[in-house]
């Protein structure tokens, strides 16, 4: 496991509380636009776990990478339900969304022949196909203030709670009140 000088864990300082801490500091210059969007991208992994507020940093349970890159995930899409619950009165709109599944050198770390044979086998996007959520919502008159939402394939997403679903977005990680506790742990982490 590879944690920050902060003694964070890495996927989870540079998945959320990085994202986090940039919002923060843009929230100004965003309010004063007057209709600014934040655009949160996740990941189909937020399935794989909530986030785990005893033990965020996996200090004293064991240590999964998928379970921490989940973790991760799932703090953007709670970002975004934050970010639009509190902001909305500035004119700020907050959306977390799934690009897809692109092949990048992410997937460079899964090295068993387990991973390898789901890799093989998954429906891969372009990166222009990947990109095209991501410019609907930062950009498109048609979601103008939506906020606080996980979209996938340009739509907003169905809440699953099947576990081997390959859409969908998990409840756990539209919930109004861990995103408001993942909220409050973030800023008492970055010293807010």
């Amino acid at each position: 496991m590879h944690r920050t000088k902060e003694g964070w864990e890495l996927q989870f300082a540079t998945n959320h509380l990085g994202h986090f801490a940039l919002a923060l500091r843009l929230h100004d210059a965003l309010a004063q636009s007057g209709d600014a969007r934040i655009v949160s991208v996740s990941s189909n992994a937020h399935r794989v776990s909530p986030i785990a507020f005893d033990d965020i940093m996996f200090e004293r349970r064991p240590y999964e990478g998928w379970s921490a890159y989940g973790q991760s995930k799932t703090a953007n899409v709670l970002l975004a339900v934050e970010a639009a619950r509190r902001w909305a009165a500035d004119g700020i709109t907050a959306n977390a969304l799934l690009p897809g599944g692109i092949r990048t050198g992410l997937q460079r770390h899964q090295t068993s022949a387990a991973a390898q044979e789901i890799f093989d086998n998954y429906d891969w996007k372009t990166p222009e196909q990947g990109a095209s959520t991501s410019v609907l919502f930062a950009a498109s008159p048609l979601v103008a203030g939506v906020g606080g939402r996980y979209f996938e394939d340009n739509d907003v997403a169905e809440l699953t709670a099947d576990l081997h679903a390959e859409s969908g977005v998990r409840a756990h990680a539209l919930d109004p009140v861990a995103a408001e506790r993942l909220w409050e742990v973030s800023l008492e982490l970055i010293g807010r």
